[in-house]
């Protein structure tokens, strides 16, 4: 079947949007062009939350594309394949993924398309910088994040894509397997208490990103480790959600002087890395790349469930710890300073494995990405790629001290910290962290005692 007859038909992924979108854009040139989107459980059923904000991203796509996006409950493989024989589609657009999960998923939709006489086509990627591009001069992988970055930058993205002509689009008939989105989209998760909604429509994410440029991303350098302080991008969601894409936030950054928008593109820089870390090494993504810890030293049994679920619910007695478990649980967000004090404290504290604490992060991260979230926790065990060394214990109180001093972040997730309702601490970091150090120096020296030729 030629693919210069039919109907061009793009494969939305993770690349939620209408502006700077390669897939789309080779699927509209064409005189008539759909959209597909698989509604697979495996998949999107985390969390109801996240389902509730997928629904209304999904259902403003829609709306952006006149229609022309049908969102089909099945795996991949079977609601790509169905929709391109109804479409009569020879070609599928869509974009790479590199994530073990999003390699096996694109390879099952290409041998369907390929069993019915019609072909998988890949362009684009979720980062600036497609994974395994970035490479030392013989050919191997960055194990360490400067360089990296500064051969990602003499590397280079390209510009934003052109806007696809959307008078292409044409709608579906209905399907026994539509997923109901004006539903989903209308109820969703109404009554969480958001403090800040997530913004799940493309033109105000342009807009934010607009306004974040031409201000906020000025102090970003100085205030973004201040939870207390609105100093973030708040594009983690969309980025995610591939409601914006990186280049398109570089494109940006890069009209604007000064050391914010450069810290800004390293943090863009440490997703590529990471997403390159997990390509090269797709069995990170449950193991760990390094040994901090013999595996008898982790907590395991009844004690390990107690400890946990106090750390799960934001009561731990460590207030900016719980205080971030909180946000958490009640928005699916939290910043990224105290990201990096709660993992530390669940992994180097309560010796609890960092999978565990993923696969929570996971389960209620908004903003949830497959390579920042692994790889982000194995930066914190210090078991990841130029992670930070085991020994760097976070203090949570001293890290409280000196990121919200006036411990506003604190008290609006922690309103009963100075009453008697406040729990005590579960555990002595003082004395924690000394036991953890010992642990860790008695595992280093086993593992060197094996190495050691006889």
């Amino acid at each position: 079947m030629s693919d210069s007859a039919g109907t061009g038909l793009w494969w939305a992924r993770r690349d939620l949007r209408v502006s700077d979108n390669p897939a789309l854009l080779e699927a509209t040139g064409r005189a008539d062009a759909r959209a597909i989107f698989a509604w697979t459980p495996a998949i999107h059923f985390w969390s109801g939350r996240r389902i509730g904000h997928l629904a209304r991203v999904l259902w403003q796509l829609r709306a952006g594309l006149g229609g022309g996006l049908a969102v089909r409950r099945g795996s991949a493989a079977d609601v790509v394949a169905e929709a391109a024989r109804e479409a009569d589609a020879p070609v599928v657009w869509a974009a790479r993924e590199f994530s073990p999960s999003g390699v096996a998923e694109q390879d099952a939709v290409a041998a369907a398309l390929i069993a019915d006489g019609r072909e998988l086509r890949l362009t684009g990627s979720p980062y600036a910088v497609a994974p395994g591009r970035v490479t030392k001069a013989d050919g191997t992988e960055y194990k360490v994040f400067t360089p990296f970055r500064n051969a990602w930058r003499q590397h280079g993205w390209r510009a934003p894509a052109p806007a696809a002509d959307l008078t292409a689009m044409s709608t579906w008939s209905r399907h026994d397997g539509d997923v109901d989105l004006d539903q989903m989209a209308a109820h969703g998760d109404t009554s969480d208490p958001w403090v800040r909604h997530p913004e799940f429509r493309e033109d105000r994410i342009l807009s934010h990103l607009e306004g974040f440029m031409a201000g906020g991303i000025e102090r970003y350098a100085t205030e973004r480790d201040r939870p207390d302080l609105d100093s973030t991008s708040h594009l983690s969601i969309p980025l995610a959600f591939g409601q914006i894409h990186p280049r398109t936030v570089l494109a940006a950054s890069a009209a604007v002087r000064g050391d914010g928008p450069r810290v800004f593109e390293s943090e863009l820089a440490w997703r590529d890395f990471h997403a390159d870390v997990l390509h090269h090494h797709p069995s990170a993504r449950r193991e760990s790349l390094a040994s901090v810890l013999s595996e008898e030293d982790w907590l395991t049994g009844r004690e390990s469930d107690e400890v946990f679920m106090a750390w799960r619910d934001g009561r731990t007695g460590f207030p900016l710890v719980d205080a971030g478990m909180r946000q958490l649980q009640q928005t699916g967000w939290m910043h990224n300073r105290v990201r990096m004090v709660v993992a530390s404290f669940l992994v180097k504290d309560l010796l609890i494995p960092w999978q565990r604490g993923a696969d929570h992060f996971r389960r209620t991260l908004l903003d949830y990405d497959h390579a920042q979230n692994q790889l982000n926790w194995q930066w914190v065990a210090g078991t990841g790629r130029d992670a930070s060394p085991f020994f760097r214990i976070f203090n949570p109180t001293t890290q409280a001290e000196k990121f919200d001093p006036e411990r506003r972040y604190v008290e609006r997730w922690v309103p009963e910290v100075d009453t008697p309702a406040y729990p005590s601490p579960i555990v002595d970091h003082k004395v924690a962290r000394t036991e953890t150090l010992a642990l860790h120096k008695r595992a280093k020296a086993a593992r060197a005692g094996e190495h050691r030729p006889d």
